[in-house]
């Protein structure tokens, strides 16, 4: 299963060579519709790197890891697609981004801490150098709650 990712991420990405920027994601708060003792902050660190934009999309990579709502570790690595809406006159200025991300993650109390493929709307609020990222995670048969989930995008390289 990693392996056909993998090969998929590969190919999604195959025609733009160069990275734009490398961003360190600190993963953090979830916010669950449903209120019980779960936990909602949601700390752990990852990475995104954005490619080049291309008529207003932007492919990335990403992956991480953070405490989950029961706080055991999840990992998760992934891709996808997201569309830049400026929001000023300046590139590196205010924008929204929405889209769609796909990953493999591991989870204790889910499959048996095997790992699933999932894909979730994408949104992101910022600027070049910061930007708060949020995604809605929809309740999956009985187990969980829907919930969205916030995280800090920092950059800390551009090519």
């Amino acid at each position: 299963m990693l392996k056909t990712l993998l090969v998929l991420m590969t190919f999604c990405f195959s025609q733009q060579i160069m990275a734009d920027s490398f961003n360190l994601i600190i993963n953090g708060i979830a916010m669950h519709e449903e209120k019980k003792n779960y936990n909602e902050e949601n700390w752990g660190l990852g990475f995104e790197y954005n490619f080049k934009e291309k008529d207003k999309w932007i492919n990335f990579i990403n992956g991480g890891f953070f405490k989950d709502s029961l706080s055991n570790n999840s990992n998760y690595l992934g891709g996808g697609s997201k569309r830049r809406f400026l929001l000023a006159d300046d590139k590196d200025g205010w924008h929204i981004d929405a889209g769609i991300t796909a990953f493999i993650m591991t989870r204790k109390n889910y499959k048996n801490g095997q790992p699933f493929l999932g894909a979730l709307p994408y949104a992101s609020v910022g600027t070049s150098q910061f930007a708060i990222n949020v995604t809605y995670i929809p309740s999956v048969s009985p187990k969980l709650v829907a919930l969205w989930f916030f995280q800090a995008s920092f950059k800390v390289a551009e090519w």
